[in-house]
């Protein structure tokens, strides 16, 4: 029987096209929410669900963090996927009769720069495959939709304007979840990521992430957000690099707990190569020119 790993969006999503670069044997789901995501895989209907969790451009995904307190998922990979935004239309249409454009919010706001060149009005929808696939399903001659290449292949439309997203480090980190650990071993390059929540007394933040430094383990990521309706206590979101077996982290863990009411390791999984090619320095990379317009 074939596995699946399931995503949040319609088929042609970006979620989508992750889901099949890294998982390209299994079946790619698509649900409607997040929650149904991690319904699925906590229930045993999937084996992985492939979630957003931060773009370089528009910040975290905010709904994610939310779930993740009282959810039961464990992080077991994680896959960088570059953005590229297409404006399409319906076969055939001339992009001069094209009056407003249909698509997320953030993909609306990532292509601006376009969008106003061409004088366009963006319309904020739900998704951007779902954006797609409505214009095709309307006919609408004057509307068009930002959205993957993907999405224009599923649903026959015709890209007039390719990779006009504003920036071009455009990029989404995705993190696979499972029901059960896949703890990645000690000895490969790996990530952890966890939770936690500092006890109420002052400077425990600081002494809880003290160890962290004089262990010389490198932290690339630290969020807070408030739980619970309360905007007294914070719940911290947190990645680092390395296993929690090796000395320091382990150190640097023990210490963390001490100063905290609350620890849990989501996972420890092995890190993405696209780690290793960002560590590049920016004036060594190759640009990519804007597209025009």
């Amino acid at each position: 029987m074939t596995e699946a790993v399931v995503y949040q969006g319609e088929p042609g999503a970006n979620s989508h096209i992750a889901a099949r670069e890294m998982f390209p044997d299994f079946e790619a789901v698509a649900m409607p929410t997040f929650e149904d995501c991690f319904a699925a895989v906590e229930g045993g209907t999937a084996r992985y669900a492939m979630i957003p969790i931060e773009n370089s451009t528009a910040g975290r995904v905010a709904d994610i963090h939310s779930l993740l307190p009282a959810s039961k998922v464990h992080f077991v990979g994680e896959h960088f996927l570059p953005i590229r935004h297409q404006l399409m239309v319906l076969p055939g249409a001339p992009l001069e009769k094209v009056t407003h454009v249909f698509s997320h919010v953030q993909a609306l706001g990532q292509c601006r720069k376009t969008l106003r060149a061409l004088g366009l009005t963006p319309v904020v929808a739900a998704d951007t495959a779902g954006s797609a696939r409505q214009i095709a399903a309307d006919g609408d001659p004057t509307a068009g939709a930002i959205a993957s290449r993907l999405a224009a292949e599923i649903y026959d439309l015709d890209i007039v304007r390719s990779d006009i997203e504003d920036e071009a480090h455009n990029t989404t980190r995705f993190v696979v979840m499972s029901a059960e650990p896949e703890p990645a071993p000690k000895g490969e390059t790996v990530m952890t990521s966890f939770l936690f929540r500092v006890r109420n007394v002052p400077a425990a933040l600081y002494k809880a992430l003290g160890g962290f430094a004089t262990n010389g383990v490198n932290m690339t990521k630290l969020e807070s957000y408030q739980t619970g309706g309360q905007f007294f206590v914070s719940m911290f979101y947190a990645d680092v690099e390395g296993h929690p077996e090796d000395e320091s982290v382990a150190l640097a863990l023990e210490e963390l707990r001490f100063f905290s009411a609350q620890v849990r390791i989501l996972g420890t999984y092995p890190a993405s190569p696209f780690r290793e090619a960002i560590r590049e320095p920016a004036e060594n990379r190759p640009l990519r020119p804007s597209p025009a317009v």
